[in-house]
């Protein structure tokens, strides 16, 4: 366990480096949270039918959503990838430590360190200028913390499935690319799942996307709350379970049919 904290640690302190780079994000996603809030704004100033959430709701599910955006662009390893073209991944399999475990960890500093970067100055601005509300309660705020937790874990797992496909893609380009839309659009980003359609909520409801970015927000603004609180959490851990379950699988099978490029 120490050798994976050691890598969690020495990865963290490497991409809290890239300052300039968290600066540029924090700028972006402060410009896109306001034309998404001025664009709902517009919605429910135009509508009087009756929606799920309110509007103080979704201007908080906005920015909550522009704060942990991380979470949703997910991509491969770069530097697995790298390893994978050159044939240097031979030496992470000779390591005395566990590949999965490994790439995983890498997987979560990945999402963590950049996040935290980004979430904190996001939350401060939106909080101050936005209309960011703070938790609906106590135990709600609890629960998003745990939630979160669940979240960051989910984007790691599914990181790592990412990561694994490259032993048969090799250049990762097609799944990098194919797999943020379907990711961005059904975890809440685009738009709050609770304004999606009733036929299509329980195809949301299913996928283990909704863990990411929709299940945290609403927990926060106690739109899921009490037995439907705890159901989104175990959802969120339960699919987390089956992705690191399917990993480990999937790298197993790959492993015993690799055959290394270059050398």
């Amino acid at each position: 366990m120490k050798a994976y904290l050691a890598i969690l640690s020495s990865r963290f302190r490497i991409l809290i480096q890239y300052r300039a780079a968290a600066l540029a994000g924090i700028g972006t996603q402060l410009f896109f949270g306001v034309v998404r809030m001025m664009i709902f704004d517009a919605f429910y100033r135009s509508s009087s039918a009756l929606q799920p959430m309110t509007r103080e709701q979704v201007i908080t599910y906005i920015w909550l959503g522009q704060a942990m955006l991380l979470l949703t662009m997910l991509a491969a390893d770069t530097d697995v990838a790298a390893m994978i073209r050159t044939g240097n991944v031979a030496y992470e399999m000779t390591r005395p430590i566990d590949l999965y475990s490994l790439w995983f960890t890498r997987a979560l500093s990945g999402r963590a360190a950049p996040l935290l970067m980004r979430a904190i100055p996001i939350f401060l601005f939106a909080g101050l200028f936005f209309g960011l509300r703070g938790p609906a309660s106590v135990a709600a705020g609890v629960m998003f913390v745990v939630s979160l937790l669940g979240g960051l874990l989910l984007a790691a797992s599914m990181t790592a499935l990412l990561t694994i496909s490259l032993l048969w893609t090799i250049s990762g380009e097609g799944i990098s690319r194919l797999a943020p839309a379907p990711i961005f659009f059904f975890s809440g980003i685009a738009i709050p799942l609770p304004l999606f359609p009733g036929w299509l909520q329980w195809f949301i409801a299913v996928l283990p996307i909704r863990g990411l970015i929709d299940t945290p927000l609403r927990i926060y603004l106690d739109h899921l709350a009490g037995a439907d609180a705890v159901a989104a959490l175990a959802h969120q851990y339960i699919w987390v379970l089956v992705l690191i379950i399917a990993g480990r699988a999937i790298l197993a099978r790959g492993l015993r049919n690799l055959v290394v490029q270059g050398g």
